[in-house]
């Protein structure tokens, strides 16, 4: 009874601390802009939501080859990094079946010998890897570590698989903002352009007495004379007619 009782007290506070772990990546998404910021956040976050973690790393898959894009040790880059010149390990399998990973590295020799020798030589004793699915260009795993000699437990696992869904969902956002901001960017653009089209089109009309057509023709013609955008022989001629005005 004393048992399950301390039990559930372990689960109520691990849940807690992977609340709190969620609450802090979230508020760093309106201030965060930038995709591998957040991952590194993530990362790091995930620490607090499973205690029994020492290092954490994320491993993304890229035309499908795999890398390591964040860490927070110099140990999960050389784990991993056998997992990918093997071609196989729990990080991969974790990425390639979208099923989480769960590991004791004295047991894995068999399954995967290379990851288990780079385990081995930088004191992991357990492994921990969840899929990461952000978009066709954007997944892998979210891998955990032990050198302390807890190993993780089936609440461990689930308490990762909970932080790993909201993650997503987070970076689904960055994401979603990110190309929003690329996309008011590229139209920001196309608008400036087209003012200063219309602005040198419209002193062109000005000053030869000719229609909007015939003033456009006359920029096209210029631009494909000097090889150079229409936006920049537009842009040109409007500051050199409103600084030098006699000149033309």
């Amino acid at each position: 009874m004393e048992d399950n009782l301390l039990s559930e007290r372990d689960a109520a506070r691990r849940v807690d601390d992977v609340t709190d772990a969620l609450d802090r990546l979230t508020g760093t998404i309106a201030e965060e802009e930038e995709l591998l910021v957040v991952l590194q956040r993530v990362c790091r976050q995930v620490m607090h939501a499973v205690p029994d973690a020492e290092i954490a790393s994320i491993t993304l898959l890229r035309d499908g080859a795999p890398y390591t894009a964040t860490a927070t040790g110099d140990s999960a880059h050389h784990v991993d990094q056998a997992q990918y010149d093997a071609g196989r390990g729990p990080c991969l399998e974790a990425a390639r079946t979208g099923e989480l990973q769960r590991v004791r590295v004295t047991e894995a020799a068999a399954q995967w010998p290379e990851f288990t020798a780079a385990a081995n030589e930088h004191s992991v004793v357990a492994y921990l890897s969840a899929p990461l699915f952000v978009d066709h260009h954007y997944h892998g795993s979210l891998n955990l570590y032990d050198t302390g000699g807890n190993s993780f437990g089936a609440l461990d696992a689930a308490l990762l698989g909970l932080y790993t869904a909201a993650a997503e969902s987070a970076l689904r956002s960055t994401l979603r903002h990110h190309t929003a901001r690329e996309t008011m960017g590229q139209l920001r653009a196309a608008l400036n352009s087209r003012a200063v089209i219309d602005q040198a089109k419209g002193i062109l009309m000005a000053l030869h007495s000719i229609p909007s057509d015939d003033a456009f023709d006359l920029l096209v013609k210029a631009s494909q004379d000097q090889n150079v955008k229409l936006r920049d022989v537009a842009e040109k001629f409007v500051a050199e007619t409103t600084a030098s005005p006699s000149r033309h």
